[in-house]
């Protein structure tokens, strides 16, 4: 195949696990809110743990079915995965109970200057300064459509902190297991799915009755509420693996960066379906920031030194430029 071939088929590629990410995102964030807003459902962590149940169902089904290779994952390695990931889970739900709102957006925000420092520490990236105004830029935007109240206080830092750290070092060890272990998306959410369900299910119901005082086995189900937790379950099969798609195809940096799309996108379609108050002068000039942020990082970061890693040389002593100098020179014989 021909490179323009290849390049143009990695971009289609590349985009159509975007766009795949990003409608399951909005679609699983718009079916939640309706889901708890509207008819009162507010576990969400026994609720993320039914999703990991669907997509641990999924991922058998695909198994039997000879979709997905046998592959192996380190015990210790999947361990330090699920804590990253559940403390990731628990550090948001808490962080969004104990924080305004304001500060649960900058706490959100702030993922991606840690994303960038474990790639430049651990991956030894290095980014250009394009690069570098770009993520800023699309901070701003951000920040300007969603950040309102700011009030904070020990407990919810201490909270936000978790999460942010937990939430980065998750979406950083996705990348980090494909990689190494050479592991698909599929492979990946077959070792972690079960695991996070079977934890997320036992301190689920505990963790949201402290949260909301509230017992999810009291709950009163009804064929509504039971069709839209199953939409939510369905849903979350597509966004659990469009996100390993994403950040093994990318990094956790760009998932963060051009993730905000959605931030956007739940702004604007929560303005069509719940709050038409929620969309005004300064709101659209902070999304308008946004797009343009994430269209100069897109173009930055692609570009030859935008975002490479560093490459270290050995300092040249001249006693190695002098042997290398008589290589021209005779060679003994063995």
């Amino acid at each position: 195949m021909a490179p323009g071939s290849k390049a143009n088929k990695k971009a289609t590629v590349d985009a159509a696990a975007w766009m795949f990410n990003v409608v399951t995102s909005v679609g699983i964030i718009i079916v939640n809110k309706a889901l708890m807003a509207t008819y009162g459902f507010s576990f969400a962590t026994t609720l993320t743990g039914l999703h990991f149940a669907t997509t641990t169902l999924m991922t058998l089904v695909l198994r039997c079915l000879g979709y997905i290779q046998p592959s192996h994952l380190p015990f210790t390695e999947l361990l330090k995965f699920i804590l990253f990931a559940n403390f990731s889970i628990v550090g948001m739900n808490v962080s969004l109970m104990w924080n305004s709102v304001g500060f649960y957006q900058i706490a959100k925000l702030s993922m991606i200057p840690v994303a960038c420092l474990l790639e430049v520490v651990f991956d030894k990236i290095r980014y250009s300064r394009d690069t570098k105004l770009s993520i800023g830029l699309v901070l701003v935007g951000v920040g300007v459509c969603t950040v309102t109240d700011v009030s904070v206080n020990t407990k919810g830092f201490v909270a936000a902190f978790v999460a942010v750290w937990s939430t980065a070092l998750q979406q950083y060890y996705v990348h980090y297991l494909q990689r190494k272990y050479s592991l698909t998306s599929f492979n990946l959410l077959g070792h972690t799915a079960p695991a996070q369900a079977a934890t997320l299910l036992i301190v689920g119901p505990f963790l949201d009755f402290w949260l909301t005082e509230k017992r999810v086995d009291m709950y009163d189900y009804n064929v509504v509420s039971l069709m839209f937790i199953t939409l939510s379950c369905t849903i979350a099969i597509g966004t659990n693996l469009s996100q390993f798609i994403c950040i093994g195809r990318f990094t956790a940096v760009s998932f963060q960066v051009l993730g905000h799309m959605k931030t956007i996108l739940v702004l604007i379609m929560g303005f069509f379906f719940f709050d038409r108050d929620g969309l005004n002068l300064h709101v659209v000039l902070g999304m308008i920031i946004a797009v343009l942020g994430m269209i100069w990082y897109g173009n930055a970061s692609s570009k030859p030194g935008g975002k490479e890693k560093k490459s270290y040389s050995l300092p040249t002593t001249r006693q190695q430029k002098n042997g290398d100098d008589s290589d021209e020179g005779p060679r003994l014989k063995a």
